[in-house]
């Protein structure tokens, strides 16, 4: 018998949705898997290896997410000792623990560029050669930052971003069913994509809910009319939507 709790949209890509899923099943919810962005990998990672080659080369590395960790260590075989590391949140970090790296800087709150950036270790940078290891075209503004205070940086794109190729006719059908009652998203990349899968009718009546205040207002520009920020963590956006729910 199918579960009568509300039904939560997990928009992460399909890779990575498998853990929010659980913990929105294990309260009672259902989770509705539809990946609102595909992982690719580059398609000539040439570059990616010549860079990696020389790893030891550098003073930092930075991962801006979980895939980057993934991506870029299934190339890399010893991590250089000397090459200190940061994450730009828990959850990156965390795979890179899972990988047998530790002392990974994390940004005391927060989990983005901005909370990264604050970080004490990273005002002295000058002189420092930094690489970071992101998806190609990701935000540019962690590296213009560390080289305007004097480092100089490099990128190592590991993966590529892309909207995923989807039927959506079963989906809607059964959100005119009522069954989908509020929406995750993770990026305002995911949330353009969104968009242009879904279209605007079902998605501006639906509560959303943002992992950054900044998807937020991605959001209400796109005219969704209930924009909620959960904060970058599984379970801290779960309790959110439970809390929510409770409420109703």
């Amino acid at each position: 018998m199918q579960s009568k709790g509300p039904g939560v949209l997990v928009t992460r890509p399909r890779e990575q949705a498998a853990a929010l899923a659980r913990l929105i099943e294990a309260q009672g919810a259902r989770a509705i898997l539809f990946p609102a962005l595909e992982i690719r990998d580059v398609g000539d990672a040439r570059e990616l290896r010549a860079l990696i080659e020389r790893l030891h080369e550098f003073d930092r590395a930075v991962f801006v997410s979980p895939t980057a960790v993934q991506k870029a260590l299934q190339l890399i075989g010893q991590w250089p000792e000397k090459v200190a590391v940061a994450a730009l949140g828990q959850g990156t970090a965390r795979e890179l623990h899972r990988h047998g790296i530790a002392g990974v800087l994390v940004p005391r709150s927060g989990a983005d560029s901005e909370a990264l950036l604050a970080s004490p270790e990273l005002q002295q940078v000058a002189g420092l050669h930094i690489v970071i290891f992101r998806g190609a075209g990701g935000r540019e503004l962690l590296g213009d930052t560390l080289a305007a205070r004097g480092a100089r940086i490099e990128y190592a794109n590991c993966y590529v971003r892309a909207s995923p190729r989807a039927d959506s006719a079963a989906l809607l059908a059964a959100w005119q069913r009522g069954e989908i009652d509020a929406v995750t998203v993770f990026s305002a990349e995911a949330l353009d994509n969104l968009f242009a899968l879904l279209g605007r009718d079902v998605l501006v009546r639906t509560p959303l809910f943002a992992a950054h205040e900044r998807i937020a207002e991605a959001a209400r520009r796109h005219g969704v009319r209930e924009v909620h920020v959960a904060g970058p963590g599984d379970e801290e956006l779960v309790g959110r939507l439970m809390a929510y729910f409770q409420a109703r």
